[in-house]
């Protein structure tokens, strides 16, 4: 049996938190810590090391961004899945360029949010329906920036492959399925072109793949 998705939650209303955390334990999931403060959750994140962050954007001190933001400067792996109120675009943005796996609007039902940690933790990027679509655009948006690097980092057929398919918008099990290949298989290609382009989330590499025209056909 493999040991159960370890997740933190942080909203600052403690009967939000409370349910969600509730729902999390009675799917299996095991919630190592819940807390409604933005610095306190980055320094618990570093004790408990959770797979996966439920982070509401909306916080007393440190906001959702800042939280993303203070993860990643302490070298934290956990995957964070956005859960709020807003579905205001720019909050959507923001919230994925500073790192963010994914975005839920809080309307969402449970069955839809226990199945968005599961597949955040397995690395797709989970979106509330139609907010993808908006974050595809950005991407496009970003990609009419011209590239400044030099010489390319060498790539392997397959992760160009794979990278082509990110492009594309498909999720990580979504590749694995049409290559026929394990999803881990797809993990550890899509790491070790992070590695080699040095690049940090799948936002920067999306742009990347669209700026190499990548988005297209084959």
């Amino acid at each position: 049996m493999s040991e159960p998705i370890r997740v933190m939650v942080v909203d600052d209303h403690p009967m939000w938190r409370d349910g969600v955390s509730r729902d999390l334990a009675e799917a299996g999931y095991d919630v190592v810590a819940a807390t409604g403060e933005g610095a306190q959750a980055v320094r618990i994140a570093q004790a408990v090391r959770p797979q996966v962050v439920v982070l509401d954007l909306q916080l007393p001190d440190l906001n959702g961004v800042g939280v993303i933001q203070g993860l990643a400067a302490a070298g934290m792996e956990a995957r964070v899945l956005v859960l709020s109120a807003s579905g205001e675009h720019q909050d959507v943005l923001d919230a994925v360029k500073a790192g963010a796996a994914g975005y839920l609007v809080k309307c969402a039902g449970r069955a839809e949010f226990l199945d968005a940690v599961r597949r955040t933790a397995e690395g797709d990027a989970v979106f509330t329906p139609g907010l993808a679509g908006l974050v595809l655009g950005e991407y496009r948006r970003l990609a009419t920036t011209p590239a400044t690097d030099g010489d390319a980092p060498r790539l392997t057929d397959r992760e160009t492959e794979i990278l082509r398919l990110v492009a594309k918008g498909l999720s990580y099990r979504q590749i694995a399925e049409r290559l026929v290949v394990s999803h881990r298989t797809v993990q550890n290609h899509v790491q070790n072109t992070l590695n080699k382009l040095q690049l940090h989330n799948r936002v920067e590499l999306v742009r990347y793949a669209i700026e190499q025209g990548l988005d297209g056909e084959a």
